[in-house]
């Protein structure tokens, strides 16, 4: 029996939270109206160390821990070294 491939480049990466968020009832209406291909690559230029922040989707604080929980369970699954998911983290924080 052989395993699926983990993905392993950003866009891969960002492909499958996206499908996690948007599976998510919750946040999925977040997503409504929102060109995904181009957050897509916003986000994936974030994963990637290309732009400094991402400034979200006008999320409460519990919606947005959860989306940023599901990017590290993304990045965990990869197998991506702990200081660089919590460099993304860091990242994925919006200023109060």
């Amino acid at each position: 029996m052989t395993t699926p491939e983990q993905p392993t480049t950003p866009a891969d990466l960002v492909a499958r939270w996206l499908r996690l968020v948007a599976a998510d009832a919750e946040l999925s209406p977040y997503l409504i109206g929102v060109d995904l291909g181009r957050l897509a690559a916003h986000l994936a230029a974030v994963l990637d160390g290309n732009a400094t922040q991402w400034c979200g989707l006008g999320l409460s604080e519990a919606q947005h821990r959860r989306v940023v929980d599901y990017l590290e369970g993304v990045l965990r699954a990869a197998e991506l070294p702990d200081g660089r998911i919590a460099q993304v983290r860091r990242a994925f924080e919006v200023a109060a």
